[in-house]
């Protein structure tokens, strides 16, 4: 009886984002259920063939060895640049080895290696053929143009502003409504540049997370299409001719430009991670002021824990662990998903149930958060100067897309007998 309640939270979690984006669309009389249809059904056919086909889903989790190999590669590089903090060898005798895991030196380096990697995958056309298989599909199925399927294709696997680059050539033709496409895509899903460093840190409670977190950022592309045209709708028929802007001279080029962007991502990273946790600190310090609450003391966690307890309720997670759920998914809205993975991972063990971990992971699986708008807006601004008046307003209501679009994903996951 408890399981068919919850998945009944989850199929009217779906309801209730369906019609929230309508109830904030800019022209709820254009509102087309094909659209939803498409998107919707298109969400679950990837859950069922990634997640239950039995050969489909021993593939998919079989590239959990991938995260083992990149990580155990990217320790031979650390360990020789910089020393026992890095993973080499160590000079003397640890009594607490597990104290001596650097986040910066250890494991973010392979921020850097998984984006040179994809720079040469895409220069050898690998990388292209997928994306481009990717962006077919979503232009039969979702009925958009050529120029933004590839665009919003491209996204998971390059990044919200990467991706855009593939198409720049079209960006500057595209619709109001294309534009908020390509915006909704690139907060909806995880760059590729990300994936293995993600599964890294989700390891621990969940082993198999590196094909969830790809069929996580599958299952919300075709979301954020479909939110994405209820809430901005109009035309998205822009097409391309297979010219693209994303070009490398060479292998070495692709090499060295992947690392150069790899080298920009590991040093956001780091001033992020030190800035937003000195900054919560400091938050939770001023609260500790406050009387306690609950026989607790007050904490920016349980604050958003409580204010975002009702949306993660109604993806599917049981009341006992709404609170705990909550606080994550506050996180990652204000600050940012790799925050809220590292707290969800360093929580206590039986915190949160196996079922309320597994929809989280899928609810938090995007670039949906107030520090990825800024690099949009900036991102955008820089690549469209004459739109930028355009772009703001669009990127700032693509963080309630973006959201909407994971929380759909989070949603299916909780519809689904595990």
């Amino acid at each position: 009886m408890d399981n068919i309640l919850l998945h009944a939270q989850s199929a009217l979690g779906i309801v209730v984002i369906v019609a929230l984006a309508w109830a904030v669309s800019e022209n709820r009389r254009a509102f087309d259920w094909r659209i939803v249809a498409s998107g919707l059904g298109m969400q679950l056919v990837i859950a069922l063939v990634l997640l239950k086909l039995p050969v489909a889903r021993d593939v998919l989790f079989g590239l959990n060895g991938v995260v083992t190999t990149l990580n155990e590669a990217t320790r031979t590089g650390s360990g020789f640049v910089f020393g026992y903090i890095g993973g080499g060898p160590l000079p003397f005798t640890a009594t607490a080895p597990n104290n001596l895991v650097s986040l910066a030196f250890g494991v973010l380096p392979l921020v850097m290696v998984i984006s040179a990697l994809s720079a040469i995958l895409w220069h050898w056309g690998i990388l292209g053929r997928i994306v481009n298989g990717v962006a077919f599909v979503l232009k039969r199925v979702m009925g958009i143009g050529g120029a933004v399927g590839l665009g919003a294709a491209a996204t998971v696997f390059l990044g919200n502003i990467e991706g855009q680059l593939v198409i720049r050539p079209y960006l500057s033709r595209m619709s109001r409504t294309e534009l908020f496409i390509l915006m909704t895509t690139g907060l909806a899903v995880i760059a590729g540049t990300v994936f293995v460093l993600y599964a890294t840190i989700l390891a621990p409670v969940m082993p198999d997370s590196l094909g969830h977190l790809l069929v996580a950022s599958m299952m919300s592309l075709p979301a954020a299409i479909m939110i994405a045209r209820i809430m901005v709708p109009g035309k998205a028929d822009t097409d391309h001719s297979g010219k693209t802007g994303h070009e490398y001279r060479s292998t070495m080029d692709a090499m060295s430009d992947g690392t150069e962007n790899g080298l920009k991502i590991y040093l956001q990273i780091i001033a992020m991670l030190l800035v937003t946790v000195a900054l919560v600190a400091l938050v939770n310090a001023i609260l500790a002021y406050f009387p306690a609450l609950g026989g607790a003391p007050l904490t920016l966690e349980r604050i958003l824990g409580w204010v975002f307890a009702p949306v993660v309720w109604l993806y599917g997670v049981q009341a006992s662990d709404a609170v705990a759920a909550g606080g994550l998914m506050g996180t990652k809205i204000v600050l940012n998903e790799l925050i809220s993975y590292v707290n969800m991972a360093n929580l206590p063990p039986g915190t949160l149930s196996p079922r309320t971990i597994h929809i989280m992971v899928y609810a938090m699986c995007g670039f949906a958060n107030t520090a990825s708008v800024g690099i949009l807006i900036a991102g955008m601004g820089a690549l469209l100067p004459d739109r930028r008046d355009e772009i703001v307003p669009l990127a700032l209501k693509a963080l309630l897309s973006g959201a909407m679009a994971t929380g759909l994903s989070a949603c299916w996951i909780g519809l689904l007998p595990v």
